[in-house]
C-alpha cells in the first residue's frame, strides 16, 4: 500500500464514523480513540467472531469476565511491578521520549525527521519505564493504597483457574477466554489504533499436562493463523514469526506471533505461548494457595502448562479496515468480509414519492430484526452507493417503480457493482446465503 495509506484510513474513520480521537473538542488525548458508529459494530463483530469460535463452538473453553482493578500482590505476583518497564530516552531539544530500543524508526515530533542521526547528540542515557498506570484506591493517597488498572487481562483468569474448574466440570486440558481492556502508559504509541495506552484485549489461555504442551502449541498456532483468514485476511498479508532464544519473555518456553503486513511493516497482530507452569507456580507462591490439578486418570497432582493465544481487537479491527481499503477511478471502498462489516444492506428508495419510501421503509424494518441495515433516502441513489461502500456494506437494496408493479427489488453488490433483481419476500433467505 502506499506511504499515505494509514493517513486515508484515518480519515475516512473519522469522515464514516469509525474511529474518533478521544476529546477532540478539547484537542484530543494522545493515543486514545473513540469508536463511532460504524467503528462500535465493526468492533463488535470482530469479538463477536472471536469469541464464538472460541467459546460457542467449543465444548472445553469456558468464559470469564474478571475486574480491571485487582489486587496488587498480583501484579508482584507477575512480575509486572518490577520488570514490565521500556527503556526510555529524552530528547533535551525537542522534549520528546522515545524508547531507547526503536530509535532506528523513531522520527522527531519537531523536525520531522528520523531521530538518528538528527537527535542523538542530545539524547539522554537510557532508563527503566514501568507501563504500568498507578492509582489509588480509597480516600488517602498512600503506598498501601496503591493498585494498578491490569495491563493484560491474562492474570485474571490464572488467578480464577480453580474458580472455573470447579463449577464447570471440565477436565484439563480446557482453556478461558476472555475480552477485556487493558492499560498501558506507552512511551511511543502510535500508527493509528495499532499501539494506545487504552485497549481491549482477547485472550485465552489453555490449560494442558505439561508433556502435551508442544502439540497444543502447534495446536493453537495453526487455528489462530485459520481464523484470521477465516474473516477475510489474505494469507499473502501474514505469516509466522517465531521467536528465538534472545526474545522470549522470561514466562515462556515458546513463542510465536502472527504477523501482518501493514503500511508501516510487518507487525505483530497475535502472539502464541507456551507460558510452562511459570504464573500458576508465581500466584501458588505469593498467594499461598494451592493451584495444582488432580488428574484422575493419570492418579497424579500437577501444576498445568499454559498455551497462551493474545491478540488486540483494535489491532484486528486495524487489520480488516487495512485489508479491506481500496482506492479505485470513481470511489473509494471497504471490502469487508460480510462477517465483519458493520452494516450488512444499505436500503434505499428511488425517490421520496409514489410510496417508495414507505415500501423501502418496510423493508429495513424486516431485515433490521436480523442483522445491521442502513435506510437513506437522501441524495442521488449514486451518491448513497458510494457512502454505503466507504462503510463497506456488502449489499444495496433499491425500491424503484419496478417494485410497486411486482414486488421486487434491485440488489447491488458491493464489490462487482452487478445488480440483480430479487423478490422482497425473499431478501432473508438471499442475504443469509451471502452473508455467512
Amino acid at each position: 500500500m502506499a506511504s499515505d495509506a494509514m493517513d486515508k484510513i484515518a480519515s475516512l474513520c473519522k469522515r464514516r464514523g469509525f474511529v474518533f480521537q478521544s476529546s477532540e473538542v478539547y484537542g484530543g488525548i494522545n493515543a486514545c480513540w473513540d469508536y463511532g458508529p460504524a467503528g462500535v459494530e465493526l468492533k463488535r463483530n470482530v469479538k463477536e467472531l472471536w469469541w464464538q469460535e472460541l467459546t460457542q463452538l467449543r465444548d472445553d473453553i469456558e468464559g470469564l469476565d474478571s475486574a480491571i482493578l485487582m489486587h496488587p500482590r498480583v501484579w508482584h505476583a507477575s512480575g509486572h511491578v518490577e520488570g514490565f518497564t521500556d527503556p526510555m530516552v529524552d530528547c533535551r531539544v525537542c522534549k520528546a521520549r522515545f524508547r531507547a530500543d526503536q530509535l532506528e524508526d523513531a522520527v522527531c515530533p519537531k523536525t520531522k525527521k528520523p531521530v538518528l542521526p538528527e537527535c542523538a547528540p542530545n539524547l539522554t542515557e537510557p532508563r527503566a519505564f514501568n507501563l504500568m498506570f498507578k492509582t489509588f484506591m480509597g480516600p488517602v493517597e498512600e503506598d498501601s493504597s496503591v493498585v494498578y488498572l491490569r495491563p493484560e487481562t491474562a492474570q485474571g483468569i490464572y488467578v480464577n483457574f480453580q474458580n472455573v474448574l470447579s463449577p464447570s466440570r471440565q477436565k484439563i486440558p480446557f482453556g478461558i477466554a476472555q475480552i477485556g481492556k487493558a492499560f498501558r502508559n506507552e512511551i511511543s504509541p502510535g500508527n493509528f489504533i495499532f499501539r494506545s495506552r487504552e485497549f481491549e484485549q482477547m485472550e485465552m489461555q489453555f490449560f494442558v499436562p505439561p508433556g502435551d504442551a508442544l502439540t497444543w502449541f502447534e495446536y493453537w498456532r495453526d487455528q489462530r493463523m485459520a481464523w484470521y483468514e477465516g474473516i477475510g485476511i489474505s494469507p499473502t498479508h501474514l505469516r509466522f514469526h517465531e521467536h528465538g532464544p534472545a526474545e522470549l519473555a522470561h514466562y515462556a518456553k515458546q513463542a510465536v506471533d502472527i504477523e501482518y503486513e501493514f503500511p508501516f511493516g510487518w507487525k505483530e497482530l497475535e502472539g502464541i505461548h507456551n507460558r510452562t507452569d511459570f504464573d500458576l507456580r508465581r500466584h501458588m507462591e505469593h498467594s499461598g494457595k494451592d493451584l495444582s490439578y488432580f488428574d484422575q486418570e493419570a492418579n497424579q497432582h500437577y501444576v498445568p502448562y499454559i498455551i497462551e493465544t493474545s491478540a488486540g481487537a483494535d489491532r484486528t479491527v486495524l487489520t480488516v479496515l487495512v485489508e479491506a481499503y481500496a482506492e479505485e477511478p470513481e470511489r473509494v471502498v471497504l471490502r469487508f468480509h460480510p462477517k465483519v462489516a458493520p452494516v450488512k444492506a444499505g436500503i434505499f428508495p428511488l425517490v421520496k414519492r409514489d410510496g417508495m419510501p414507505d415500501r423501502a421503509a418496510a423493508i429495513a424494518a424486516d431485515l433490521r430484526k436480523h442483522f445491521r441495515v442502513f435506510y437513506d433516502e437522501k441524495g442521488a441513489v449514486g451518491r448513497r452507493y458510494r457512502r454505503q461502500d466507504e462503510l463497506g456494506t456488502p449489499y444495496c437494496i433499491t425500491v424503484d417503480s419496478q417494485t410497486l408493479a411486482d414486488d421486487t427489488v434491485t440488489v447491488r453488490e458491493r464489490d462487482s457493482m452487478a445488480q440483480a433483481r430479487v423478490p422482497s419476500e425473499g431478501l432473508l433467505a438471499y442475504f443469509r446465503e451471502r452473508l455467512g
